[in-house]
């Protein structure tokens, strides 16, 4: 075997090869992370390891606007096994076609469900968590979902109430996994 096919096959985090969001080829600690034979993913959209179709979407026009922009994507997002288990993972990708972002990319994965449990969170919270993650004020997540400030803050503080936090800063580190 080759040192690059080694490297891929063997690396301690998961990669994806994807065409159109189709998995192309994937490396063992993918299979391990979606507990799924690797050859058993060739052929499958990547919209089958998603939380929700809502995600797949979402998330996806995100991506796109991105990598168009910088040919780059990354973010932390609940992602689905194949028992459907949800779990928290950290997601970054490179797109192989600047003209096309989604023709051909290389992504990672990285499992982070031991430093980050799974809280059940509806779509909307799960949008409002990543999004607060990413630093986004109240005001500029509800620009980017089309809700009114006030709502925003709504999410904010079921969030607060589920994940035992007393202010958004203790939240933001309980999503990041960051210890307290």
């Amino acid at each position: 075997m080759e040192l690059d096919a080694i490297a891929f096959e063997f690396a301690p985090v998961g990669l994806a090869v994807l065409e159109n969001r189709i998995i192309r080829r994937c490396n063992n600690a993918f299979g391990d992370m979606f507990h799924q034979e690797p050859a058993k993913c060739v052929g499958v959209s990547l919209g089958e390891f998603y939380a929700s179709e809502e995600d797949f979407h979402s998330i996806g026009e995100r991506g796109l606007n991105a990598m168009r922009a910088t040919g780059r994507y990354n973010d932390e997002r609940v992602m689905k096994r194949k028992d459907d288990t949800l779990f928290w993972c950290r997601v970054r990708g490179q797109s192989l076609t600047p003209e096309n972002p989604f023709q051909r990319g290389i992504w990672s994965f990285a499992d982070l469900s031991e430093e980050r449990p799974i809280v059940e969170l509806t779509q909307r919270e799960r949008e409002v968590a990543i999004l607060t993650c990413r630093g986004l004020t109240s005001k500029e997540i509800g620009l980017e979902l089309k809700l009114s400030y006030r709502t925003v803050e709504e999410y904010r503080a079921r969030l607060l109430r589920k994940f035992g936090a007393r202010k958004l800063a203790e939240l933001v580190a309980k999503l990041s996994g960051m210890p307290l």
